[in-house]
């Protein structure tokens, strides 16, 4: 029977099981698993984001994951280009890619296409710098409104990095951001299978994201912050330090807050994601959806893609 897919993607919010159910499959199969994940890029950033363990890397081949520094920036075009680069590989091994993760704009990225922006200009981000340090980024954020509400919507108002490109794009070319992010285009002819794991009970998934970070915090998550908090070059504005739980305690060993207020607040950040994450799944209605709760489902698929009418080509 002719072949369906070229590569198995799997999506879901956090500490939903994802990326259990790609181990199980890789177990089965040959397969290569692929980090879709915004946080499991930077070296250090292990037991915050649920990386799996270097034995278990070693038996099962992973793919971007300790790719940058903290102090580095990664970017959806960055994984794009590294995730084809990837697939095309594994492919040449006769292997099946399994790409699996939750950051959600990496795989709308990948499948739908990221625009041409334009080239960064040093003279406008200088002169922007220099505005935000008299005005403040909230108010720079209030001019980026002005210009292109719809990507302002989209960022917090002390997001420098996000306020900063929205504003370069805008003076250099006098078209919103927005604009040119909405003329895009794949950069593959991949077939992709489309899993999402989506619970239908909300508060069975929130006491899984509790119960993990407590795990987190039990395997030494609060050591592993003091250790990137004396890296010389790392400052708490980093985008790598956007990442739920690490912002959360980094303000906490900062002296902004005691330990309790910091991991109530890390929880309720992480099912905030989840949330998002969640809607970035229902607003497509491409992606399959498998209850984890639901007896039997997982079993199913995973007989499923066992059999040769849902192997890959």
């Amino acid at each position: 029977m002719a072949a369906e897919f070229d590569a198995l993607l799997i999506a879901g919010p956090t500490a939903s099981g994802k990326s259990a159910l790609a181990l199980r499959l890789a177990e089965v199969m040959p397969a290569e698993l692929i980090s879709v994940d915004s946080a499991q890029v930077y070296r250090g950033f292990d037991i915050g984001a649920a990386k799996p363990s270097r034995s278990l890397r070693e038996r099962i081949p992973h793919h971007l994951i300790d790719i940058r520094n903290p102090e580095d920036t990664y970017s959806a075009g960055e994984f794009v280009t590294d995730a084809l680069q990837a697939i095309e590989t594994i492919r040449e091994r006769g292997r099946l890619p399994i790409l699996v993760g939750g950051t959600m704009l990496y795989f709308n990225s990948l499948i739908r296409g990221i625009a041409k922006l334009p080239t960064a200009d040093p003279s406008i981000r200088l002169a922007i710098d220099a505005e935000a340090a008299r005005r403040g980024w909230p108010a720079l954020h209030g001019e980026l409104s002005a210009v292109d509400p719809v990507a302002a919507s989209k960022i917090h108002p002390n997001d420098a990095q996000r306020i900063q490109r929205g504003l370069e794009v805008y003076r250099s070319t006098g078209r919103p951001i927005s604009e040119w992010q909405r003329e895009t285009h794949a950069r593959h002819a991949w077939r992709f299978l489309r899993l999402a794991l989506v619970p239908t009970d909300r508060a069975w998934l929130h006491e899984r994201i509790e119960q993990r970070f407590r795990q987190m915090m039990q395997e030494g998550f609060l050591e592993e912050i003091r250790g990137l908090r004396a890296r010389p070059g790392l400052q708490p504005e980093a985008p790598s330090l956007r990442a739920v739980g690490y912002r959360q305690l980094w303000a906490h060993l900062a002296g902004e807050t005691d330990l309790p207020t910091a991991l109530e607040r890390a929880v309720a950040a992480t099912r905030q994601l989840a949330k998002r994450q969640l809607t970035w799944i229902h607003a497509d209605p491409d992606w399959e959806r498998l209850d984890p709760q639901q007896e039997g489902i997982i079993e199913a698929k995973l007989a499923a893609l066992q059999r040769g009418s849902l192997s890959p080509r």
